[in-house]
């Protein structure tokens, strides 16, 4: 997949294939849009285009809402797409400018003029352009006008699939990552760098590493302890080799210790290496408990020491 960090990189084809949105997670709806869209490229020999944002429009068109929290970075939301097959990925900055496009000069000047489309795949519900005036109806209207045509996924295929962006982001919130999973089709993943810590954990007989998310924006789920799958890489990039491993993590502000952050932190299964500055993947399979204070540091050391039996049981029924 080719990946363009705004539209201006792009050089228009002859027939594009395009879809258009914020695709956060890309969950099992976007993936439905998605395998229509390269069906409908298969069929006419065109070339897939995903059309998305960053900032995420709310961001700009919301600024005092400082809580907004998202279910992907731009980069884990591209990692999703390339999976996905998709041939091109724009992602052109979201300003009040372009908010400010008339619908038909956002069908013209982006999708047509810039883009090359000849084909467009597009919910029933989709918005865009100046106010989010522009709908269905308007790429309808200027279709034969410009050249291209319409396949729209209607509401009850849609509806069909049940599922939400909000949907996702109010299970992670509650701790639900099981839901979350069978919403977004794969473990949700947090992504970040190992950092060093304060020991405490090494010193009770459960060494963490503990991550560091650079995304301020990144949706962090509920405090608590969980099961996880865990990837580490010499960086960040997907071709650095790979160590895959188990493990649980803690999410929380360590009230037993009368901890001031809220941290993330993970305890890796049957591993003793030095990774202080690698890149670490943490995938989401379970929810344990919550997080709560503790006594002592013996009773968080026993306490911790059964949260290991019920996380390793969860990777032998799985």
């Amino acid at each position: 997949m080719k990946i363009y960090n705004h539209i201006d990189e792009f050089y228009k084809i002859d027939g594009a294939a395009v879809t258009i949105g914020t695709f956060d997670g890309v969950h099992l709806g976007h993936q439905k849009i998605i395998s229509r869209l390269q069906t409908l490229a298969k069929r006419t020999g065109a070339e897939t285009v995903v059309l998305t944002f960053f900032p995420h429009p709310r961001m700009i068109l919301h600024p005092e809402d400082v809580n907004i929290r998202l279910i992907s970075t731009m980069v884990e939301k591209a990692q999703q797409l390339d999976k996905l097959g998709i041939d091109h990925l724009i992602i052109t900055p979201f300003t009040r400018d372009f908010s400010n496009l008339s619908p038909q000069e956002y069908i013209k000047n982006m999708l047509v003029d810039k883009i090359g489309m000849k084909h467009i795949v597009i919910g029933y519900d989709h918005r865009f352009g100046k106010n989010r005036a522009g709908e269905l109806q308007h790429l309808q209207q200027f279709a034969p006008m410009y050249g291209f045509e319409i396949e729209e996924i209607s509401q009850q295929d849609i509806n069909d699939v049940a599922v939400s962006s909000t949907k996702i982001r109010h299970a992670l919130l509650d701790g639900d990552v099981k839901t979350a999973r069978e919403f977004l089709g794969y473990p949700f993943h947090l992504t970040g760098k190992i950092i060093r810590g304060d020991q405490i954990g090494r010193k009770i007989g459960f060494p963490t590493a503990n991550i560091f998310v650079d995304e301020s924006y990144k949706l962090i789920p509920a405090d608590g302890i969980y099961a996880a799958e865990v990837e580490i890489r010499k960086d960040e990039s997907q071709e650095s080799k790979m160590i895959s491993l188990k493990g649980m993590v803690y999410i929380g502000h360590r009230p037993t210790v009368n901890g001031m952050t809220r941290n993330i932190e993970v305890h890796i299964f049957d591993f003793g290496q030095d990774i202080y500055d690698q890149w670490i993947r943490i995938y989401f399979i379970n929810f344990v408990r919550e997080d709560q204070k503790f006594n002592s540091l013996e009773e968080l050391r026993v306490q911790l020491g059964e949260d290991e039996k019920v996380v390793r049981a969860c990777f032998l029924e799985s």
